[in-house]
């Protein structure tokens, strides 16, 4: 299959290659600002006192440039998303804190700022983040009220209408950007969605039990995931995306097993005991699937260790893939077989909650009892047909 990028790859990609571009001019442009201003504009054309004006300016700094390791530890620790965050409230915050300890007992004219302030503000959307942009506009409000209102400057309103237009203009940019980020996300979304249904239809060709199956697994499953509350909407969209192909690699098993009336040899049922690893193989190059190829590989694990193809134990069971496990199960038995008649919802119901703790994840079963009854009304609507 040709290789396709996951959206959410490509936008954690794109987040760590903005924040270092972010973060080395806002220090470039932080540093650059106050050596002209503070040394080199006094020393050559003013002729006044060279160096920053108050000592805890040079606190600012340490502090400042002290948060970059952080930064790299977080990076590492695949949350490069709170750098931001961290470096520009921390450089608000001292900046606050750097006025009033120079101007509350001072007579010099109030002065303050730093083009990096207006900087953060204005570049704010390149990171396509509502909360980001919201974080930043109302820190650089809230440094000048605060700092106004200790100090009792009035000269804080300019800084505040400055910093209001700066606001503006970047959320018209924050605007445009999520437009074309949205525009970008459904076109991937599409291209992925005809693809995964292309699979399916070529699968059910091979396999007419397949017709359905998929797609009642990946509504099982989708709503117990949600039940989890532990996956966002992006999670959930790539995960409702390998459910749709868990059984894809069943294309490798022959005609005559597949489809055979009777019940299979042992021999016959180490054939199929092969098709998670084929699924697997199949989609390991598919960027927007590769988060999920446990979904494929795992689903036929169980929670004892006594399930294939690895013989996965407990919580060594990737989490998505036994919430599949479950939902896959309950459809097998709520479906008809040219071996066997669909059992009833209610006795497959039974079945799951006498695989507790032994087939299945025992706190996923109790999550299951909850969804149980939109499962059910899943059934019947596939009965009914």
């Amino acid at each position: 299959m040709r290789k396709m990028i996951s959206k959410s790859t490509i936008l954690s990609t794109e987040e760590k290659g903005t924040l270092k571009w972010f973060l080395s001019l806002f220090y470039l442009i932080m540093v650059v600002y106050d050596v002209f201003y503070y040394f080199i504009y006094p020393k050559f054309i003013t002729n006044k006192p060279v160096g920053l004006p108050s000592e805890f300016g040079y606190v600012l700094y340490l502090i400042m440039f002290a948060l970059i390791p952080v930064a790299i530890y977080l990076s590492k620790k695949d949350k490069h998303y709170l750098v931001k965050y961290v470096v520009v409230l921390t450089y608000l915050v001292l900046s606050i804190f750097n006025d009033v300890s120079f101007y509350l007992n001072s007579e010099h004219e109030y002065k303050s700022g730093n083009i990096a302030e207006m900087f953060v503000i204005l570049f704010s959307p390149i990171f396509i983040s509502k909360r980001f942009y919201y974080v930043v506009t109302i820190g650089a409000l809230s440094r000048y009220l605060i700092t106004g209102a200790v100090l009792q400057e009035t000269e804080v309103f300019f800084l505040m209408l400055l910093t209001t237009v700066f606001a503006v203009i970047a959320l018209i940019f924050l605007f445009r950007f999520q437009s074309y980020v949205n525009a970008v996300k459904t076109s991937y979304d599409e291209q992925l969605e005809g693809m995964v249904k292309g699979v399916i239809a070529a699968l059910e060709l091979k396999d007419p039990y397949t017709r359905g199956h998929s797609e009642r697994v990946a509504s099982y499953a989708l709503s117990l995931a949600k039940e989890v509350k532990q996956f966002s909407n992006d999670e959930l969209t790539a995960f409702n995306y390998a459910c749709l192909l868990h059984d894809i690699g069943k294309v490798n098993i022959p005609d005559q097993i597949l489809m055979k009336p009777s019940k299979l040899t042992n021999e016959e049922f180490e054939v199929i005991k092969t098709h998670p690893v084929v699924g697997a193989e199949a989609v390991k190059n598919i960027e927007g699937l590769k988060g999920n190829i446990c979904v494929i590989r795992s689903h036929h694990e169980r929670w004892d260790g006594k399930g294939y193809p690895d013989n996965l134990q407990g919580e060594d069971i990737p989490l998505l893939a036994r919430i599949v496990a479950i939902a896959d199960a309950f459809d097998a038995m709520t479906s008809s077989r040219s071996y066997r008649s669909a059992l009833p919802a209610e006795e497959a119901f039974k079945r799951i909650i006498e695989g507790q703790g032994t087939q299945f994840d025992p706190i996923l079963v109790e999550e299951f009892k909850k969804v149980f009854p939109s499962w059910a009304l899943v059934t019947k609507n596939h009965d009914a047909r």
